[in-house]
């Protein structure tokens, strides 16, 4: 099992700054990939911008230039900097790993318990 701890989110002004992050911990061989995705009232989730477990990313359009995630691969911990908030990016944010548990093992995804970021004046 892998267990996600999040952390940030919060209430911040149009134009802001806010910053997550997110550690991986339990019992895993690998981590392909850890990333966040997000959830608006009423629409499904997302895709915001992953890390894999090598130097690539993958950002949604509607982040680009905006938002950086960042991976600290010694400690199993992604970041995620989000700048310029817009109100449009008020949504529950959720931390995403895929990870192989063994050598051989099929790879599996886990998700953190989703941490709110509201953008409001």
């Amino acid at each position: 099992q892998v267990q996600l701890v999040e952390s940030g989110g919060g209430l911040v002004q149009p134009g802001g700054s806010l910053s997550l992050s997110c550690a991986a911990s339990g019992s895993f061989f690998y981590v392909f990939s850890m990333g966040w995705y997000r959830q608006a009232p009423g629409k499904q989730r997302e895709l915001v911008a992953t890390s894999l477990s090598g130097s690539s990313t993958n950002y949604a359009d509607f982040v680009k230039g905006r938002f950086t995630i960042s991976r600290d691969n010694a400690k199993n911990t992604v970041y995620l900097q989000m700048n310029s908030l817009k109100p449009e990016d008020t949504a529950v944010y959720y931390c995403n790993a895929v990870v192989r548990a063994s050598t051989v093992g099929p790879l599996m995804a886990f998700w953190g318990q989703g941490t709110q970021v509201t953008v409001s004046s």
